[in-house]
């Protein structure tokens, strides 16, 4: 049983609090509004119980260890586990389905990582609980976990898939030791040293940068390093342990209190309180952000994830400007980020990419922790991110050039589950947003500004010594060049450069020769204007100058890995 502090005891009940107003005794599940990223799921609103929350509740309630919530728990695990498919023959052998109520053969498609996750919550019971349940409950428990893990190992994901590659690989090697499964704990350590090995070659996790999965990725390992034995597996486990704290101090820009650009993956652009809490408990209160007090995680008490003492000035101070080039992926070409951060602002980017709704390819941030203001580069259509939209770019400190084109076999609203077919999708509206969030958001733009009148203005705006300069001297659909507008979401404010906006009509890529836009972002706390930049289309590329940056780009419509192997870009010198 796992013991807890009279500290961890509150602050668990705490968390707790608002989950027992969800628990509905009549389906023993939590029950809450229907909410999801928009894919894997058919559902579109209404009341919904979640597997993978009410599974993470019946744990922390376990942890109590209060015998009056212990009834509630072994509900909880009788049905959530009954919900598994078991049949060793089935194509979703071994997950859960994302909500009681939509079968697996209902969601379009079932999400595989559900055997990854729910069995984490499974294997927390078998480890710590097992003492405290019915025998014929932990059979049922046993079963699933075994189940979940030989479809972690049927699955088998590359090392790419950061998270889930270190999550399965925490449960078919806990799984295997736990019930002697020698043939799964083959499996497992050769996948832990294929992880390593693949990780450390390209210096970065895949799903690099993340505020969302290298949290995940760090949950995990210190997962890892508490209930894996075997010091062969705790030695690689322990380096990668490291380089997810690396990547989250040598990212984190002090001065707001936000975790600096490009991310990979992000569900939100402004950093929550419950990282920097997380960040809080790691370093034993050495870096205070004021939140830890006040903002209890349910799984804080078993996620011990101790900082290396040497990256705690990272969180602290940042008195001079520090540049970051770090490469993510060494493909051909490689994936590399730039992330300069200052005193008064932080800018990062991506050198190539895409453009969905979770990527922060193009990304700033400026302001007070208190009053935090972001900077994100977006391409929508009808409103949407449109996946298909491929980015590129190459950035000295504060001044980045980008430039985009579009994918014949991109996604849609996703990267790989809408992929657009015959290279053709509908549209009204087609459009490339520079949204401003957070304190900047908030508020209209001051009373005399305009959006610019030609495609090649300059947008000039400042908060306080901050000063971004924004340009767009290229933007072309087939025959027709884009516009300016200003643009207002709920707390946001937007400047946009519009391609289309009409009546539905069909996009098929091919047709839209040339397509595409580029672009200059200028960053500074001087009055430097924003000058100098030469945009042109020739010989069916984009070439595209500003001082010692360089970018090229096709502007003919591709299928995607060709479009990501021919952009070119540098850094030169000026003489």
């Amino acid at each position: 049983m796992i013991s807890l502090t009279l500290i961890q005891q509150e602050r668990l009940h705490r968390a707790l609090e608002p989950l027992h107003q969800k628990y509905d005794p009549a389906e023993q599940m939590i029950r809450q509004p229907f909410s999801s990223p928009g894919y894997h799921t058919t559902l579109h609103g209404g009341w919904v119980h979640p597997t993978r929350d009410s599974l993470q509740y019946a744990v922390a309630l376990l942890d109590t260890g209060e015998a009056d919530l212990l009834q509630r728990a072994e509900a909880i695990l009788r049905h959530v586990v009954a919900l598994q498919d078991k049949d060793p023959a089935s194509k979703t052998y071994g997950i859960w389905s994302w909500f009681m109520e939509e079968p697996l053969s209902k969601m379009s498609p079932p999400d595989w990582n559900w055997a990854d996750f729910c069995g984490t919550q499974l294997l927390q019971v078998a480890l710590d609980h097992r003492d405290r349940l019915p025998a014929e409950l932990m059979t049922q428990v046993d079963d699933a976990i075994v189940h979940a893990a030989r479809s972690i190992q049927r699955r088998n994901v590359s090392p790419g898939y950061t998270n889930i590659a270190i999550m399965g690989t925490y449960v078919t090697l806990v799984a295997a030791n736990l019930y002697k499964l020698s043939d799964l704990h083959d499996y497992a350590f050769d996948r832990l040293k294929r992880f390593h090995a693949y990780t450390f070659h390209h210096g970065a996790f895949t799903e690099y940068n993340s505020p969302t999965y290298t949290i995940v990725a760090l949950n995990e390992l210190g997962r890892m390093c508490h209930d894996v034995k075997d010091e062969s597996s705790l030695a690689l486990v322990n380096d990668t342990y490291r380089l997810a704290w690396e990547e989250i101090a040598q990212h984190f820009h002090a001065p707001t209190h936000q975790w600096a650009g490009p991310h990979s993956r992000c569900y939100t652009t402004l950093l929550g309180k419950g990282t920097l809490a997380l960040i809080e408990r790691a370093t034993e209160g050495h870096v205070r952000f004021g939140v830890n007090d006040t903002t209890p995680d349910l799984n804080e008490h078993r996620l011990i994830l101790p900082c290396p003492r040497d990256l705690e000035p990272y969180f602290t101070t940042l008195d001079q400007p520090r540049a970051l080039v770090k490469t993510f992926v060494r493909d051909e070409p490689p994936v590399v980020g730039t992330t300069y951060l200052a005193p008064a602002f932080a800018l990062g980017s991506i050198n190539r990419g895409d453009l969905w709704n979770q990527r922060r390819a193009l990304l700033a941030y400026w302001g007070t922790p208190e009053h935090p203001s972001y900077l994100h580069l977006r391409f929508l259509h009808d409103g949407y991110d449109f996946s298909a939209a491929q980015f590129f770019s190459v950035q000295q400190d504060g001044k980045a050039l980008a430039g985009i084109n579009f994918a014949v076999d991109g996604g849609d609203t996703h990267v790989s589950l809408d992929r657009i077919k015959n290279a053709t999708f509908q549209a009204k509206d087609l459009r490339l947003r520079f949204e401003i969030g957070g304190a900047a958001g908030l508020g209209d733009f001051p009373p005399d500004f305009r959006a610019p009148a030609v495609l090649d203005e300059v947008a000039s705006l400042r908060w306080g010594a901050v000063h971004l300069q924004l340009m767009v001297p290229y933007a072309s659909l087939g025959n027709t060049n884009g516009h300016w507008e200003i643009a207002h979401e709920k707390d946001k404010a937007c400047l946009d450069v519009v391609l289309y906006n009409g009546p539905q009509r069909s996009i098929h890529l091919p047709d839209m020769n040339p397509m595409g836009l580029g672009c200059a972002v200028q960053f500074s706390t001087t009055e430097e204007p924003l000058t100098g930049v030469t945009a042109k289309a020739q010989d069916g590329r984009l070439e595209m100058q500003w001082g010692v940056l360089n970018l090229s780009l096709p502007l003919m419509p591709d299928k995607a890995g060709i479009l990501q192997k021919s952009f070119q870009s540098k850094t030169s010198k000026l003489i």
